[in-house]
């Protein structure tokens, strides 16, 4: 059996991590809004970035650009995905020669 990742609030996801929404906690008509834009169970979400006083915080979720305040993320619990390894672009052994 796989071990579980633990569970944390969306305000505390570091810039540049994805996590899994786990639940949404807020007041009924702020988690109804917040799904509405999907936020939802099971979604992926990736920080892109936190404004200079730290709120709002911008996301992306499936392919769409949300920001949200950081109280309405800290009601959102969510599970931190593995950090994967940096893509590296592949090399064409080309590049940089010129041609014969």
């Amino acid at each position: 059996m796989a071990p579980t990742l633990p569970v944390e609030q969306l305000d505390s996801v570091p810039v540049g991590r994805s996590a899994t929404v786990v639940s949404v906690a807020c007041d009924r008509a702020t988690a109804r809004r917040l799904m509405e834009l999907g936020l939802l169970p099971g979604t992926r979400v990736d920080v892109v970035r936190v404004a200079p006083m730290g709120c709002p915080l911008e996301l992306r979720v499936r392919d769409s650009a949300l920001s949200i305040r950081r109280v309405e993320a800290a009601r959102v619990a969510v599970q931190l995905l593995p950090e994967a390894a940096p893509v590296r672009p592949a090399v064409s052994p080309s590049v940089g020669h010129a041609a014969r």
